[in-house]
């Protein structure tokens, strides 16, 4: 065998030995990557988040969830606080994924499975930062698959797809704290109505086990009776905000007022707006500081149904009018002896 042949069998064998060599280790990386983490570091990582910052189809983040001190809050929407449980759900989402199998790493393909850059304009996935002491790490989430979602790391070019499924909201009025009031109509002591146009009127019981009375009546109309007049056991009761909005961004200058006094002394006092399709309230406390705090400054969105609960015009508590019995225009003129009524019919043969 000449040593020019020898040599050339001498490099096949060894790049086909490479090229061997190059297989096992991707066969044996991707047998690794199954079942492991997404994030492996989150886990130990927890207790030391400090911002979550979500963005999809922009440069800038749709939601900034920041944490100072032990107060989570939503940056959009003036550092109201936020839903911590809410919040501690996505993060346990992202902690929980298991790689499942591995998807493209051609960025042509990214886009079918919603897994391309999130800064373009449309882009289907959505990218969550956690930032946590003086790091952080970024994953974009992008279409269901099964019952788990496709993801990449920001920064890799490797998608997967893992499970459980990651759903991640980027609208900042979904990760506001909600919750208002919680109010039992058992401690209503009174409710005062004040509306936009015409005359006050209240509900008002004397002491806790008596039946409610209607105050401010007009005259000749006659109340509903106690039952009726008592508020109902939800209209105050988990009452929840849709959205919250600084209080100088809407018009209040026609308000609606429900003042309540409940049985403990405490005053709360809603005062209620409609701006087209949506319904606002401002809330205050006389003897709930956190409430106060929470609330100050600020105005709530409700559902409609919830606002038309809370304001209810005077009309609602009255029993309706009675109908007034129609008259017949004209008296029937009495029908002459020997003349047949008019019918459309031949009037009757007359016999002697």
């Amino acid at each position: 065998m000449s040593r020019r042949r020898f040599a050339t069998l001498l490099f096949a064998a060894v790049v086909a030995l490479a090229a061997a060599l190059w297989l096992a280790t991707q066969r044996n990386a991707t047998r690794e990557s199954q079942g492991a983490a997404l994030l492996p570091a989150l886990a130990g990582q927890l207790n030391s988040i400090t911002a979550v910052n979500i963005r999809k189809g922009s440069t800038t983040p749709a939601a900034t969830l920041q944490k100072s001190g032990d107060t989570w809050t939503v940056a959009e929407r003036g550092g109201y606080p936020a839903d911590v449980a809410k919040l501690r759900k996505l993060v346990s989402a992202l902690s929980d994924a298991k790689i499942v199998e591995e998807k493209t790493s051609d960025p042509a393909r990214y886009a079918a499975i919603g897994v391309e850059d999130v800064s373009a304009p449309g882009a289907t996935g959505t990218e969550v930062t956690i930032v946590a002491g003086s790091g952080q790490q970024s994953v974009i989430v992008g279409k269901s698959v099964g019952e788990g979602s496709f993801v990449r790391r920001a920064g890799e070019k490797r998608s997967y797809s893992v499970e459980p499924a990651i759903t991640v909201e980027t609208d900042p009025h979904f990760w506001i704290d909600a919750r208002l009031i919680d109010v039992p109509a058992s401690k209503i002591q009174s409710i005062a109505f004040t509306p936009p146009s015409g005359s006050g009127y209240a509900v008002r019981r004397p002491k806790p086990d008596a039946p409610f009375n209607l105050e401010g009546a007009p005259a000749g109309r006659k109340p509903l009776d106690a039952d009726a007049l008592a508020p109902a056991s939800t209209t105050f009761t988990g009452l929840t905000a849709e959205d919250v909005s600084p209080l100088d961004g809407i018009d209040f200058s026609q308000p609606f007022v429900a003042e309540l006094t409940l049985t403990d002394g405490d005053v709360i006092t809603l005062t209620g707006a409609v701006s087209g399709t949506h319904h606002w309230v401002q809330i205050r406390s006389s003897k709930d500081p956190a409430l106060s705090a929470k609330t100050q400054g600020r105005a709530f969105e409700v559902a409609s149904y919830r606002y038309d609960e809370i304001f209810k015009p005077l009309e609602s508590f009255l029993t309706p009018k009675p109908t007034a019995v129609g008259k017949s225009s004209q008296a029937r003129e009495p029908v002459p002896a020997g003349r047949a009524v008019a019918t459309g019919k031949a009037p009757a043969p007359q016999h002697p």
